[in-house]
């Protein structure tokens, strides 16, 4: 008899230590017992923007976060810290670090793929978990006012005729986007991009070499454009998008498409988790970045700021990313910069 009271002792203390240890926090950020598919944030959730303030990766996470809160789709706060350095890599290397989180976050976008791919970071999008692409942007090619080229094909005849005489800058390390976007297009067009003369200016003065003549175009983002072209300094020869955007000044952009170039350059931006999220908390995130994706309130953010919907789940854009990264690697190639 007291051989079975002890063992139904014993059993009794196993039950209460389950039940306790069950519904507590690890020190992953983990919360909660998530086997039964159901999961949600019992602590802040944290974006890093792998880059400064004002960019485009600090932009849509910051409008991520703040429409989430917003429109009571995600109600524990959400908190965005920038974290610059080595085009994304030192964020990128902050999560790798939160292996098992399922509340640290980072928002990233082509050079995830073309950083690791030059031999820049450690760390690539294998190395994490995709979540939920939200948004696409586009390159655009702008030239000062006063240029000889209206259009791109204006252009690429004289690079077809001496590529290095005409200066391409951006504001992204070479193998970079800025860098790629252009070449994509201008290979497309039949130049030769092996001999492309392309110049980084990562602190910011790239616009003000277009306009003192230092440099002949300018590789950016659509949106970095707009306020040169009201001014009427600069003006953009094409857009790398499939049709033309809409909005005003940028629906007056031509794309390369309709300029008899087929091709075109997305710049995608989505978000990432740790390695190993929970299964649970990756449906979580999917269903609310779906539906913030299709709310009105982000609708309006991207019209403002001339994104597109370009909204995928975590299998899709893991599929997504795979396919980006073999194109991008053939190019890479070519230019004699791959790893």
């Amino acid at each position: 008899m007291k051989k079975l009271l002890s063992l139904l002792v014993l059993v009794l203390l196993m039950v209460i230590a389950s039940a306790c240890s069950g519904g507590s926090e690890d020190a992953s950020g983990s919360e909660g017992d998530t086997s039964s598919g159901d999961w949600s944030p019992e602590q802040p959730i944290e974006i890093v923007s792998p880059s400064g303030a004002g960019g485009g990766w600090d932009t849509t996470a910051r409008m991520v976060g703040k429409t989430f809160n917003e429109t009571g789709i995600i109600e524990q706060d959400i908190g965005v810290v920038n974290k610059p350095g080595g085009g994304g890599a030192v964020g990128w290397a902050s999560i790798a670090e939160k292996e098992g989180s399922n509340t640290d976050l980072f928002v990233s976008s082509p050079p995830i793929l073309l950083v690791p791919l030059n031999g820049q970071s450690e760390y690539g999008h294998e190395d994490f978990t995709p979540l939920s692409n939200m948004i696409a942007d586009y390159a655009a090619f702008a030239v000062a006012a006063d240029a000889k080229w209206d259009n791109l094909n204006e252009l690429f005849a004289d690079m077809k005729e001496d590529p290095s005489s005409i200066t391409v800058v951006g504001a992204s390390s070479p193998g970079s986007m800025d860098h790629v976007q252009f070449m994509k297009i201008a290979k497309a067009a039949g130049v030769d991009v092996t001999k492309v003369k392309y110049v980084s200016d990562q602190d910011g003065g790239a616009l003000t070499a277009l306009l003192n003549g230092s440099v002949d175009v300018y590789s950016t983002g659509v949106a970095e454009t707009v306020e040169q072209v009201k001014a009427g300094k600069i003006k953009v020869l094409a857009v790398t998008s499939e049709e033309r955007l809409e909005g005003d000044v940028l629906s007056d952009f031509p794309t390369a498409i309709e300029q008899g170039i087929d091709a075109t350059f997305v710049n995608w931006r989505g978000f990432f988790g740790p390695p190993n999220m929970d299964e649970a908390a990756v449906k979580y995130y999917e269903e609310k970045f779906k539906k913030l994706s299709e709310s009105e309130e982000f609708a309006d953010i991207r019209k403002n700021y001339g994104w597109s919907e370009m909204y995928m789940n975590s299998e899709e854009y893991k599929t997504f990313l795979d396919d980006q990264k073999k194109e991008i690697q053939g190019l890479l190639d070519e230019l004699g910069i791959g790893k």
